[in-house]
């Protein structure tokens, strides 16, 4: 049994000094280790302010959504002045995954990393490591983030971006005030090291690389991968990647660097977070540290060039089963909407209030969890509709005209069988600030099996799939103007939030819920609630 603490402390970043909610009083929070096919039991005590939820981000959960997290949808918030136990059961999950709020933007401050172990009597695919270190790519806002969603969403406007990006809590050299604190990972000359990389930015993809020094890629989302060499990665908010490094450089000091993937006209944090790779031992330090080379901010190409070489390990020991007959077939556009304000009263575009959706439906998120709802079959607080097509088809990635930009609102479920083998394409749209949008699913993991530029061509797109050893994931980015197309076996009956993680669009609407049915056997069927949860009010 952990406990973790909920509570206000004060930082000083970038000359100024806050107050902001953390967890345990550190930022990054924690780290959680288990070893795969652990199950643990942790108490949250919420010493803030307000209401908040944790969500472990990329845990299957078996038959077990009540201890999944987010707000209003698995669970109402944890009272301040109140605790709550979550159990979080690992399966299939080994590697790196992440723990955070899922309660408004409180995931800004509130993240920590979850380190999963291969169970005892086995290893990584790979040599076993010299060391391993945790890189957390996070962000710095001097305003307080719950002031800025209120205010975007008062206004209809975007929310102000952070002032910083930073590596394991620490902005870098680049920025003011800054420099005396640089996160430094020291390394021995000729180890390699593994290193597990989570992006819990709220609104950026980022590029990351290490000045002359290769990133050999070996697992993403705590699933293993076939090893890729490559000189940067491109990471999304939600993903986790485990690369190695061998220190094979000259006794130095050489810089790690993070900067955003933004290929859209939407405002963006268009800053670089940097941190320091130190040899230990006896040498003079470099009159400059050397630099990586990133793609620029706006480079679609190289973004895909990295992420469409990810393939599966697909061994004996790591099997993929990727469905071949598909039972459920859903298609989902993913766009950028407006809803309109009378005399354009409002601050987004055209005077009129910014929006997202799914198949343009704006998320609208209910008072009383939809778990709960499910559950007792409450009624009046979702509806069981969610179309698994758009409502009707356009040219979704050329000029899309003025007729698509209002989303109709509503708390639509989409509801599947137990064991239904799925294939959900996503659609992004040129609706709105077109970008890539990595969308998340709770509760399983997926294979990325296709993924292309413009509309999807439903009799020739799916010649070119990935069956036999695509990518296992929990999020995946759809390109910006693209499609991608995902498979799994729903075999993970429960309630199960299903959105952008890109943390503004899912504040505008773009989210639905995947609701899998109970199987035949109470083996195969959500788990009895706790005999606790946090109370839903109406306010």
């Amino acid at each position: 049994m952990t406990s973790i603490v909920l509570k206000e402390a004060k930082f000083t970043k970038l000359c100024s000094t806050k107050s902001i909610l953390t967890v345990n009083g550190s930022f990054p929070g924690p780290t959680i280790r288990v070893n795969k096919g652990d199950t643990a039991f942790v108490t949250v005590h919420n010493q803030g302010k307000y209401g908040v939820t944790i969500h472990w981000h990329g845990v299957r959960q078996p038959r077990n959504p009540w201890s999944d997290g987010p707000e209003n949808i698995t669970q109402c918030p944890i009272p301040p002045k109140s605790s709550f136990t979550q159990e979080i059961i690992f399966s299939t999950e080994e590697g790196t995954l992440w723990w955070h709020a899922h309660s408004d933007w409180t995931r800004a401050t509130v993240h920590g990393a979850i380190i999963i172990s291969p169970a005892p009597k086995t290893t990584y695919p790979f040599p076993k490591p010299y060391a391993e270190e945790t890189i957390i790519l996070g962000e710095w806002y001097n305003g307080d983030v719950m002031d800025i969603i209120d205010e975007a969403l008062a206004t209809g406007g975007d929310p102000n971006v952070s002032d910083a990006f930073t590596i394991n809590g620490q902005p870098g050299d680049l920025y003011s005030c800054s420099s005396a604190t640089t996160y430094r990972l020291k390394v021995d000359a000729g180890k390699t090291y593994l290193l597990r990389i989570i992006n819990s930015i709220m609104n950026e993809e980022q590029f990351f690389g290490i000045a002359k020094h290769k990133l050999t890629l070996v697992a993403t989302d705590a699933s293993y991968t076939k090893q890729i060499t490559a000189d940067y990665l491109m990471i999304s908010p939600g993903q986790t990647m485990d690369i190695l490094v061998t220190a094979n450089q000259s006794p130095s000091r050489y810089y790690i660097v993070s900067t955003p993937f933004a290929d859209s006209t939407a405002p963006f944090d268009n800053t670089t977070t940097t941190a320091i790779l130190q040899y230990n031992g006896n040498y003079k330090p470099p009159s400059s540290i050397p630099f990586p080379t990133l793609p620029t901010y706006n480079n679609k190409t190289a973004a895909e060039n990295f992420t469409k070489r990810l393939r599966s390990l697909a061994s004996k020991a790591h099997p993929v089963n990727v469905p071949r007959s598909i039972t459920r077939s859903i298609f989902i556009t993913v766009s950028v909407n407006q809803i309109y304000c009378p005399n354009a009263s409002c601050a987004g575009a055209d005077g009129n209030r910014l929006s997202a959706s799914l198949n343009n439906i704006s998320f609208q998120t209910p008072k009383i969890d939809i778990l709960l709802a499910y559950y007792r079959n409450l009624p009046k607080v979702y509806r069981s509709n969610f179309p698994t097509r758009p409502p009707y088809y356009f040219n979704f990635t050329g000029d899309v005209g003025n007729n698509t930009i209002y989303p109709s609102l509503g708390t639509k479920a989409l509801i599947v069988n137990y064991n239904d083998a799925i294939e959900i394409v996503y659609q992004g749209t040129n609706v709105g600030a077109a970008e890539n949008h990595p969308m998340h699913l709770h509760g399983y993991s997926f294979y990325v099996v296709g993924t292309g530029s413009g509309n999807f061509n439903e009799k020739t797109d799916p010649k070119s799939y990935n069956l036999i050893d695509p990518p296992e994931v929990n999020t995946v980015g759809v390109p910006k103007n693209g499609w991608v197309t995902i498979r799994f076996i729903a075999d993970n009956p429960g309630v199960w939030y299903m959105h952008c993680h890109l943390e503004r669009h899912t504040s505008w609407g773009m989210n639905t819920v995947l609701i899998v049915k109970n199987g035949r056997t109470n083996a195969t069927s959500i788990r009895p609630p706790p005999k606790y949860m946090p109370p839903c009010s109406k306010s």
